[in-house]
């Protein structure tokens, strides 16, 4: 049987300025081609992306600037050599950044694109499922602090996302699964048909079928881009996207930024938000957690949080947790604010935590 490789899609977020999201096979040579109407770019990847992709963009592979993998360079002495190494470059306030690789290097390019010389474009080339559902649009950019995550940062929006999904065949199964519970989140925020589709497509994404990973890039993407369009400083509405986040960033920072893939931590954040739910008298579809927790075993993520201990040999006290949530840049005052889930599609912003 011959293969039919889907049509590319595009998704445009409609902020200031607006932009297009590529998402298919093969996307990464347009942003080769989108990259020559700067006067300059300076592609920014990690140790394991670059082997792997970097030659796929052309002249662009020609001078990278390489940074350790993995979550521990997303601070502020990476950010540092990123900027000195766009000096050594001599970029001009015409050029870009182009970020090749996961959240880390999104997050981070993006950050530093925000910063050189007041502000340049930067295009975004996310190579996991993670960034491709989420990271890598909105504009949010930011690093670490010892205190917590995402704590520095700056709202940057990149000229254009190019989404190739054949880069997730490489990806290690912790890292599928970690994209996995974005893909979640956004299902249940999005509401039944989305919940729906997903359950449908639940065994594809984890063998890698490439039509089921476009599908769902595509319907995470369109999710949130009508969210940032209505909301692009996360003034209100956009909170909803924070699902699972409070509890999740809190379990990430306790364990040690690393060691709980963002998203499997997202994935037991959803479990403890329905439990909270259920006991504020919020919950309206009480079936709900059963479905998503479900779905969480097929995509192969935690179904609470003494299944993440479980898998990863950490203890979550639950008064670290709340001590590590104080810290999170959505608090208001001393309160934690939590995102809580009503129904598929329905969520509670600004639940304080009793």
């Amino acid at each position: 049987m011959t293969r039919t490789t889907p049509s590319p899609r595009t998704v445009q977020v409609e902020t200031e300025p607006s932009y297009d999201v590529r998402i298919g096979e093969g996307i990464l040579a347009e942003a080769s081609a989108a990259a020559r109407g700067f006067s300059a770019c300076a592609l920014v990847s990690d140790e394991t992306v670059a082997p792997l992709y970097a030659a796929q963009l052309g002249p662009l592979a020609e001078d990278p600037i390489v940074v350790p993998a993995g979550e521990a360079s997303k601070r502020f002495a990476t950010l540092e050599h990123v900027l000195e190494q766009l000096v050594r470059k001599d970029l001009d306030r015409s050029a870009c950044i182009v970020a090749l690789g996961g959240g880390v290097i999104g997050d981070l390019a993006g950050l530093a694109a925000a910063l050189y010389k007041r502000g340049i474009a930067v295009l975004q080339c996310p190579t996991t499922l993670l960034s491709q559902v989420d990271a890598s649009v909105g504009g949010k950019t930011a690093v670490n602090l010892p205190s917590g995550k995402n704590l520095a940062g700056s709202f940057h929006q990149p000229r254009a996302v190019f989404a190739d999904v054949t880069t997730l065949a490489t990806l290690p199964e912790e890292e599928l699964a970690s994209g996995l519970g974005e893909v979640l989140k956004t299902a249940l925020l999005s509401g039944e048909e989305a919940l729906a589709t997903l359950e449908r497509d639940a065994a594809g994404l984890v063998a890698r079928d490439t039509a089921c990973l476009a599908r769902q890039v595509e319907a995470c993407v369109a999710f949130k881009a009508a969210v940032v369009a209505r909301d692009p400083h996360e003034a209100g509405e956009r909170a909803c996207l924070n699902l699972g986040h409070t509890f999740g960033h809190g379990i990430e920072h306790i364990a040690g930024f690393g060691r709980v893939p963002h998203g499997v931590a997202v994935a037991a954040g959803i479990a403890i938000a329905f439990e909270h739910a259920a006991r504020y008298g919020l919950l309206e579809d009480t079936n709900l957690p059963e479905r998503s927790a479900a779905l969480a075993r097929h995509l192969g993520l935690p179904i609470s949080l003494d299944d993440l201990e479980a898998r990863y040999g950490v203890a979550i006290e639950d008064e670290a947790l709340v001590a590590s949530m104080r810290s999170d840049k959505k608090r208001v005052g001393d309160e934690i604010r939590l995102v809580l889930p009503v129904r598929a599609g329905e969520v509670r912003l600004d639940v304080p935590l009793a």
